[in-house]
């Protein structure tokens, strides 16, 4: 009896459209939560050993705490939240493009079949190459609005319009390379989730009669997920913020600049990503190629799991939003 009323009970799968709305909605919120990480992660990504000694004491991160002190000190708690409009566009729009695709050749696929892990990293990959193609200026717009000196940082639009008058259309889709590489991490992350969650709902369901997955447990699977995919894909998380980054110009004035022009020094220029890896490995190391990762791995795990957190809940509500709105459709066509 009590099988029969859960069952009663379920809710209709959702739709690509309404998976992708879902996914969106738990995107924002996860990045509203952890962006100060996010900056602080990107600003320490573009620092390297050579221009510790050429900086300002005060603009060079030691570690995750010392940027907070430093960055609130001289911005102030809104400079935690720099570019935040601009990465809010750019979290919404890659995970309703990727939550669609995912979704939606995922169905098709399941009808033929159960998936295999590798068809699952597969599938993931590809859902994300599509969302990087159309949502990577934003990106680039971000990165740009991140790492700009307070003095120099312009709104979302002034970020683009800037890009392109210094390195025309093509330099809103900077890093392309390298991210359509990193279609691999929500590949993995993704791939992992499902494959952790297929595995504990046996063991659930054999020791519990079949009860659901509790809030608590998807949240750490999420979690372990994002960190396996970080530790694998991070040299080329940090070589495409290099990419994107724009280094400070070298005529301008100290007072207004990040590097202190006493000393000789000029910025790194990149070629690609593998470039970028190089150059890295040459004058920082393996070190240099995993810097910042303390500030990803918190921020990215964090905004995975709660990502997937909410999106289970949202999910549900939004099954009922579409249902409603059916209703209310039909009413109106009966009606007419």
């Amino acid at each position: 009896m009590a099988a029969a009323s859960k069952e009663a009970t379920k809710l209709p799968p959702l739709s690509p459209f309404g998976n992708a709305v879902a996914g969106s909605l738990g995107a924002l919120f996860a990045l509203t939560i952890v962006y100060p990480l996010d900056i602080i992660k990107t600003r320490l990504q573009v620092q390297s050993k050579q221009s510790k000694t050429m900086m300002k004491e005060n603009e060079y991160y030691e570690s995750t705490f010392d940027a907070i002190i430093k960055i609130i000190k001289m911005e102030g708690i809104t400079g935690l939240y720099a570019g935040l409009p601009a990465g809010l566009i750019g979290v919404a729009s890659t995970n309703f493009a990727y939550f669609y695709w995912y979704s939606f050749l995922r169905s098709k696929i399941i009808k033929q079949g159960s998936m295999s892990t590798i068809s699952e990293l597969l599938l993931g990959a590809f859902a994300g190459a599509l969302a990087q193609i159309f949502t990577i200026p934003v990106s680039v717009v971000t990165t740009r609005q991140q790492t700009t000196h307070v003095k120099y940082r312009k709104d979302l639009i002034g970020t683009a319009e800037e890009i392109i008058s210094d390195d025309g259309i093509t330099g809103l889709w900077k890093g392309l390379k390298p991210s359509l590489i990193l279609c691999v991490n929500p590949a993995i992350t993704y791939g992992a989730f499902e494959r952790f969650k297929h595995l504990v709902s046996e063991r659930l369901s054999n020791n519990n009669n079949g009860e659901e997955l509790s809030p608590g447990i998807i949240f750490w699977l999420g979690a372990l997920s994002k960190t396996i995919a970080t530790i694998v894909t991070y040299p080329y998380i940090m070589a495409k913020v290099r990419l994107q980054w724009k280094p400070p110009k070298d005529d301008e004035d100290d007072e207004d600049n990040y590097i202190n022009k006493k000393k000789s020094f000029k910025y790194e220029r990149y070629s690609g990503a593998i470039d970028v890896i190089q150059k890295v490995y040459k004058t920082d190391g393996i070190p240099g190629l995993y810097k910042g990762m303390q500030a990803q791995i918190t921020k990215a795990v964090l905004s995975q799991a709660l990502l997937l957190y909410v999106k289970e809940y949202t999910t549900k509500y939004t099954i009922m939003l579409f249902i409603l709105f059916g209703k209310l459709l039909a009413g109106k066509k009966k009606v007419q």
